[in-house]
């Protein structure tokens, strides 16, 4: 009898792409075998919508664990090894995900974009951890490039809800939480690879889509989207609008300070001077672009 695979690993596309043959290649190189690829491409589902492609690839797996990628990420080698060590041993879990580190091979445009996510005051405290290795926690929300859920809890909450993108992990991860009473387990030793978008164009406008959602959340799924990190950029571009009539120079002199730290923190860290510097100046950049498109997102 053919074993059944324990982990069904599926990658929502568009088109082939060379990020892709990379992950299929680092695949191979899995140390836990026990497992399928599904790769829902355009040919199997004529939608650009993942979470519909997502659901597809959990509907044809004949695994116990649904293992979530995009088609711009990879895998360390030992993904599935140490998600099913940690599945082994909770209780009570929905669901177990890890740090999505910047490739070492992305340019340096790509990296600063992944040090702006990895730094505190870049992710404005909100999901740092996401980025960068730290201590095991239980979270309730978390994104797809990197998540490994149970499929028999993904079957009872119905899959992906499929008329939010992005967002689509959010929900899922409430319902999980919400619905079921289970938990999700961030863990340091399940890393994957995410290559991220160049600063400063294709970082903004994917920060923009990402922003407008998470106003829209505020109001429709406040228990994860209503957290002050996520006001934070606002606030800060209402102050910089705003500061002819106050004349309130603190704020903005203890932002410059918490630049300079995370400017020094990122060399501390053996970055690159100019590497340092991009990151540092993306920061403002990033806060006030986001900022403006969460406001959009509150009022749409």
């Amino acid at each position: 009898m053919t074993q059944e695979p324990l982990f069904s690993i599926i990658i929502p596309v568009l088109a082939e792409t060379k990020y892709l043959a990379q992950t299929k290649k680092k695949l191979k190189k899995q140390s836990f075998k026990n497992f399928e690829l599904l790769v829902i491409t355009n040919k199997i589902s004529k939608t650009g919508n993942p979470a519909i492609k997502r659901n597809m690839g959990a509907k044809m797996a004949k695994s116990k664990y649904l293992a979530f990628l995009d088609d711009d990420s990879y895998p360390d080698k030992n993904w599935l090894k140490n998600a099913q060590k940690i599945l082994d041993k909770k209780n009570n879990i929905a669901a177990v995900c890890g740090p999505c580190l910047t490739p070492p091979e992305d340019n340096i445009f790509q990296q600063a974009g992944g040090l702006v996510w990895s730094s505190f005051l870049g992710s404005g405290g909100a999901g740092d951890y996401r980025n960068h290795i730290s201590p095991p926690r239980f979270v309730d929300d978390y994104p797809t490039v990197n998540l490994i859920v149970n499929k028999s809890d993904f079957d009872q909450i119905g899959g992906f809800q499929t008329r939010h993108w992005p967002g689509e992990d959010t929900v899922l991860c409430l319902d999980l939480t919400r619905k079921l009473g289970k938990k999700i387990y961030y863990h340091p030793s399940i890393i994957v690879f995410h290559h991220r978008r160049a600063i400063f164009g294709p970082h903004l406008r994917q920060l923009g889509r990402y922003a407008k959602m998470r106003g829209l959340f505020v109001k429709k799924y406040p228990t994860t989207s209503a957290r002050l990190g996520y006001f934070l950029p606002s606030f800060f571009l209402f102050y910089l609008l705003s500061f002819p009539l106050h004349r309130l120079f603190f704020p903005l002199y203890l932002y410059s300070a918490l630049l300079l730290i995370t400017f020094f923190s990122f060399l501390k860290n053996k970055n690159s001077l100019l590497l340092s510097f991009l990151a540092t100046i993306s920061i403002p950049i990033t806060h006030l672009y986001y900022g403006f498109f969460f406001i959009l997102g509150l009022l749409s």
